[in-house]
Formats: C-alpha cells, sequence, structure tokens
C-alpha cells in the first residue's frame, strides 16, 4: 500500500517499536495496561456476550466468533480471547510487536493469527469479522475518522466494535500525561499527545460518520486507594471505552 492509503502515524509506530520486547513484563513500561487489563476484559466480554446471546458460564463462549485485535501490542487482549474460543487476529502495525506476540502465544499453547498490518491493508484483503477491538489505538493514528471507517469495514453486518481511548481535559492531562509519564513514570515521556485525546461526544460523532451504530459507552476509573481500575457508568473523564455496531 502507498503512504497515503493508510492511517498510520510512523513516529507513533516508533515509539512502540522501542517498548516492543517489555510488553509481558507486568512492572514494566507496560504496567499500566497490565493493571487495566482485567477492567477491560471486564467490559469487553459482557458486551460480546451480550451482542452475540453468549453464557460466559461455559467452557469457550466465544467458538465461532472471529475476532480482530487491531493494535494488539504483545497479545495482552488476544490471548484471553483465544482462551475464551474466539478465532483471532491480531494486527499491529509495529513490526517489532509481532514476534513477542508469536512467542508468548506458542508459550500459552494458543494458536492466533498475528499480522504485521494496517487495518487499511486487511480491508483490501476482504477480511471480515463479527468483533473488532480497537483499544488504546485511535489517539495514535493520523486520521481517525478514516482509521475508523476501516475498522467499520472490517466488520461483518450486525457485528460489534469495541473503542477506547482517552479523554480530553485538564483531568485527563493531569492524570494520563502527568501523572503517568512524569510523576509514576509508568510510561516513557512523549507516549501520549494531549491534543490528539478525543472526547466522548467527538468519538460517538466520528463512529456515526464511520457507520457505526454507538450503543454504549463508560468509564474505566482508577482507585489510587485500592490500585485498581473499575468500570464506571458515569465517569468518563479521562480512560473511557464505547460500543458500537454495525448495522445489519
Amino acid at each position: 500500500m502507498q503512504a497515503a492509503e493508510t492511517t498510520v502515524d510512523p513516529s507513533e509506530i516508533d515509539k512502540f517499536e522501542a517498548m516492543a520486547a517489555e510488553w509481558w513484563d507486568p512492572n514494566g513500561k507496560f504496567k499500566p495496561l497490565h493493571m487495566l487489563n482485567p477492567c477491560r476484559l471486564d467490559y469487553i466480554t459482557k458486551q460480546i456476550a451480550a451482542d452475540f446471546r453468549r453464557d460466559l458460564n461455559t467452557d469457550k463462549p466465544f467458538e465461532g466468533l472471529r475476532l480482530l485485535d487491531i493494535g494488539c501490542g504483545g497479545g495482552l487482549l488476544s490471548e484471553p480471547m483465544a482462551r475464551l474460543g474466539a478465532t483471532v487476529v491480531g494486527a499491529d502495525a509495529a513490526e517489532r510487536n509481532i514476534p513477542v506476540a508469536r512467542v508468548h502465544a506458542e508459550q500459552s499453547g494458543l494458536e492466533i493469527d498475528y499480522r504485521h498490518t494496517t487495518a487499511e491493508a486487511l480491508v483490501e484483503d476482504g477480511e471480515k469479522f463479527d468483533i473488532v477491538l480497537n483499544m488504546e489505538v485511535v489517539e495514535h493514528v493520523a486520521d481517525p475518522l478514516a482509521y475508523l471507517t476501516a475498522c467499520q469495514r472490517l466488520l461483518k453486518p450486525g457485528g460489534l466494535h469495541i473503542c477506547s481511548t482517552i479523554n480530553r481535559n485538564p483531568k485527563s492531562f493531569a492524570a494520563a500525561i502527568v501523572g503517568a509519564e512524569y510523576v509514576m513514570r509508568w510510561l516513557p515521556k512523549g507516549t501520549h499527545e494531549w491534543q490528539k485525546f478525543i472526547t466522548p461526544d467527538e468519538l460517538f460523532e466520528l463512529l456515526k460518520k464511520a457507520g457505526l451504530d454507538p450503543v454504549d459507552r463508560k468509564g474505566f476509573v482508577f482507585n489510587p486507594i485500592t490500585w485498581s481500575w473499575k468500570v464506571s457508568e458515569r465517569d468518563t473523564s479521562v480512560n473511557y471505552v464505547t460500543a458500537s455496531v454495525k448495522p445489519a
């Protein structure tokens, strides 16, 4: 593909290439994602179960569903989705992430189709999925609307799109940049650019323009006392997640 046909931002890819080897270190540069992961999985699994009428108490509740984890990184979400029975494609534009993800999946005894590719390239290949997980990626792309449109085109009619990102306001600047990058040093300085953050209303509008129907949004809220995350019905002031469907 020509560079003009992709929403990949090379400078953003360089950031994650530099951190690729640390994906599975719970105390490394991706510590925030390891801490957030149980909360993300709680939201994702409940949304999928509700949308596809699956019983989470069964052994492989997502069996028969084809799922794309776009911006999969080292596979922190791809692996639990595979364990729940989904047929998983993990895609990432950062080439160094893919070998890390493949090795860890092999060590875990999981079959996951990891690819160094982009959403736009998958569209060109005619790929279709029941579910697209688009977590903490949209704030790193060059053209959010074009990127979300590509994600919509990758869904089958009636498919589910789950997208999380960071709100844009003074609180998110203090928490996601000052707190996470400068005070706690959970992330390298410059990992996030505040002006690229997207408000929930803006994201809903982008999703609609991309051809999706937003059906839900919740917050991911960090509790510094219990040192844990939870899903919030109301507080979307910093981290938040949305669910939308492609019209059947």
